[in-house]
């Protein structure tokens, strides 16, 4: 099949190359040319070091490609989503499958990225959501990965699971899009989180309890937009929650780990050389939190202290001295 990935950074140079692997003919598009050159000049990604794209990849940055695609792959940062989108609305064949990679919530809109992408193509091409646990580093090398993929007819989700899925790559398929969305965006959220825990020194206990209690508040959202719990248990949730909170390879915990160790957060989320959703993360989920009237204390908390200069230890003692309560006979609400 004709595959056109846009946007050139770690996780999408993976997911291209994996779709390669596949047997397809796959063209990668980036945003500038100097980007392109290079890897078309030396075969790596600098974000995948040691990884080497082979010489059947082709190499655009014409939007043009995607023309006859059957399958077009969106891996932009969240905010050049909709920007993206727009400019190939009239570039893609009725029918193409336009899978979404992307993990976040549009700052003004409060809309989850498919959405974003459907508002501006329309009723044009079937969108899916590929979420879960998966470093672009280790897909990039060949480690074993499972993710869901998404989707509101089945039969696209199992075409997606298809194109997807090898011997190091299980596609789980999913009828979810809004839980998936919903995880995939709050846990870099609760990942930030974490890694200002460990920037102040907590230990395991903390990390633990934190990333358990994230979880209930993603799950809370969730379900009030009309996603499924169980789908906060699975890869789209608990998994991809568990990868990024614990892992250096994720930027939101390692832009936490500077946080919390007393960095400014403009300075920390510069020093990362690269986008970390959880800050733009924290702002939108707060606004789209107040609209359904979900209480979110940790990632209340989150954005106090990214936008509002509040001190962590002091948001820590705060979260740990709120007002007691059952764990498991909360409404949903609380």
């Amino acid at each position: 099949m004709k595959i056109t990935v846009l946007g050139s950074g770690g996780w999408g140079t993976a997911l291209a190359l994996l779709l390669l692997e596949n047997g397809n003919d796959v063209t990668l598009w980036s945003y500038h040319q100097a980007e392109s050159d290079t890897l078309r000049t030396t075969h790596e990604n600098p974000l995948l070091k040691g990884v080497v794209i082979p010489e059947e990849m082709k190499f655009t940055c014409d939007l043009a490609a995607v023309k006859g695609c059957g399958l077009v792959v969106m891996a932009t940062p969240s905010f050049a989503v909709r920007s993206t989108a727009a400019q190939v609305k009239d570039l893609l064949d009725p029918g193409t499958i336009v899978v979404s990679v992307s993990k976040g919530i549009e700052k003004d809109s409060s809309l989850r990225l498919s959405q974003v992408i459907q508002a501006e193509i329309g009723d044009k091409c079937p969108v899916v959501v590929l979420s879960g646990p998966s470093h672009a580093e280790e897909v990039g090398r060949h480690i074993p990965t499972g993710v869901v993929a998404a989707a509101d007819d089945p039969k696209i989700a199992e075409q997606v699971q298809d194109l997807f899925m090898n011997q190091r790559f299980r596609v789980y398929t999913s009828d979810d899009k809004i839980g998936t969305e919903i995880c995939a965006a709050l846990k870099n959220i609760i990942a930030l989180c974490a890694g200002c825990c460990d920037g102040m020194g907590c230990g395991d206990n903390t990390k633990a309890l934190l990333m358990t209690r994230g979880l209930a508040e993603m799950a809370r959202l969730g379900v009030a937009l009309g996603g499924k719990k169980e789908t906060f248990t699975g890869l789209a949730g608990v998994g991809d929650l568990i990868v990024t909170c614990c892992s250096m390879h994720s930027r939101n915990r390692r832009c936490g780990i500077l946080i919390g160790q007393g960095k400014p957060v403009q300075e920390a989320v510069k020093e990362i050389g690269a986008v970390v959703e959880g800050y733009y993360a924290a702002a939108n989920a707060r606004t789209l939190a107040q609209k359904v009237g979900v209480e979110m204390p940790i990632a209340q908390a989150a954005y106090e202290v990214l936008y509002e200069g509040r001190d962590v230890h002091g948001v820590v003692a705060d979260l740990m001295t709120r007002s007691k309560r059952s764990e498991h006979d909360e409404s949903w609400e609380r």
